[in-house]
């Protein structure tokens, strides 16, 4: 391959096999357009410089226009009526604010009569001014923004590439947003410096005014499996979890919490937002710069590889049988599941969580503990109060909200 192509799509994994017959359809697409390139460096940070990524050496890691009409114009074509796009990092706003509005021109043009079209983006928010603020809010595009809390939990792990905090910059960016009336969730990471203070992390993201909150419980280990020292106790998690609850459920009707959301949603029948909680793992495809597809986030490996958006299209790459192997991982029998009480909810949990300490998929997930601490604490209020809500709204094709 010549140094600097950005294309480095044909090589000894093409042809790749596919299945005969119908396959899964993809529901969404999680964006990579600066690939794993970030403007920070936090301490915790699973994605940046690891040594399986397959694009660390290379320059350029910036979507091409190229890439991105195929992506759009493939996309489009495949998931109609209801196309769903999702962009991630890295940092995703280091592709340029002329990236995305390269992605609404192209949004417009490919876009079909009838076709509804939601964009998201995950972001640090260090380069959120106005411009961007403006252009979120006129495209209704939801951000999240990552925040870990107050400014001595937040700057513990979340530094610049030169080693400087970047909360003042983060809330600026969120009091901004709020300014443009643009629409943002807060993303969370529970870690050991804030894992031990829920009611103190809720009282904090109410108090400047967050009403959407993620919190994603970290958990990085080492190479013999021994967890790292920032990643938490699945005992800690659990805890959190309860007490978040707790501090959560009299607002409820006003405070959504992406973890509890989604737990009422499996409660009432209802295919859960978050994949962790879906029987197999084949929900969404992940678009790396150069247009090369991965199944999940956590698996951007070359193994995992399913194709090229340059060569393939979205059909072909549903057909994969490293799609079908990658989702039925999760399905994989465990003892403890098979008697679980929690199981028709949990459904064994995230796979990256289970391949994670000793990398195999057939473990238990690494939080199964936290996750039978939560579910024997709100299971029982939740599912009452779907039914109340249900009972009120018979004629409800999805489950109201504010879950």
């Amino acid at each position: 391959m010549p140094a600097g192509n950005p294309f480095p799509i044909l090589g000894a994994d093409y042809p790749l096999a596919t299945i005969s017959g119908p396959a899964p359809r993809i529901g969404s697409v999680l964006v990579k357009p600066a690939s794993a390139v970030c403007n920070l460096d936090c301490e915790y940070c699973f994605y940046l410089d690891r040594e399986a990524d397959p694009y660390r050496d290379l320059p350029a890691r910036i979507m091409p226009d190229a890439v991105l009409e195929r992506l759009v114009d493939g996309f489009l074509f495949y998931s109609y009526p209801v196309s769903v796009f999702a962009f991630q990092g890295g940092e995703p706003t280091l592709a340029g604010l002329s990236f995305f509005e390269k992605l609404i021109e192209f949004q417009k043009k490919f876009g079909r009569r009838g076709q509804a079209i939601s964009n998201s983006i995950q972001t640090n928010g260090i380069l959120l001014d106005d411009a961007w603020c403006s252009f979120l809010r006129q495209y209704e595009f939801l951000a999240g923004i990552s925040l870990d809390g107050p400014e001595e939990i937040h700057d513990r792990y979340r530094v610049n590439r030169a080693g400087h905090p970047t909360w003042r910059k983060v809330i600026e960016a969120v009091e901004r947003m709020q300014k443009h009336r643009a629409e943002f969730n807060i993303l969370c990471v529970v870690s050991q410096a804030n894992v031990g203070k829920p009611r103190e992390l809720y009282r904090f993201f109410r108090s400047i005014g967050a009403e959407h909150l993620q919190f994603i419980p970290l958990a990085e280990f080492h190479p013999d499996g021994t967890p790292m020292p920032f990643t938490i106790t699945p005992e800690q998690y659990g805890r959190f979890l309860c007490e978040l609850f707790d501090a959560w459920w009299p607002d409820r009707r006003r405070v959504r919490i992406r973890f509890f959301d989604n737990l009422a949603e499996a409660l009432a029948g209802i295919k859960p937002g978050s994949c962790t909680l879906h029987e197999g793992c084949d929900s969404y495809v992940v678009v790396e710069y150069n247009g090369d597809v991965y199944p999940c986030d956590f698996f951007v490996e070359s193994g995992w590889k399913l194709g090229n958006l340059m060569v393939d299209s979205f059909a072909e790459i549903a057909r994969r049988q490293r799609r079908q192997s990658f989702a039925s991982k999760k399905a994989l029998p465990h003892e403890e599941c098979r008697a679980c009480e929690f199981f028709s909810v949990c459904r064994g949990g995230c796979p990256k969580l289970r391949h994670g300490p000793r990398r195999n998929f057939g473990d238990l997930d690494y939080f199964c503990a936290a996750y039978k601490m939560i579910f024997s604490r709100a299971v029982g209020p939740l599912r009452r109060d779907v039914e109340k809500i249900l009972g009120a709204n018979r004629n409800a094709a999805v489950l109201p909200g504010p879950y």
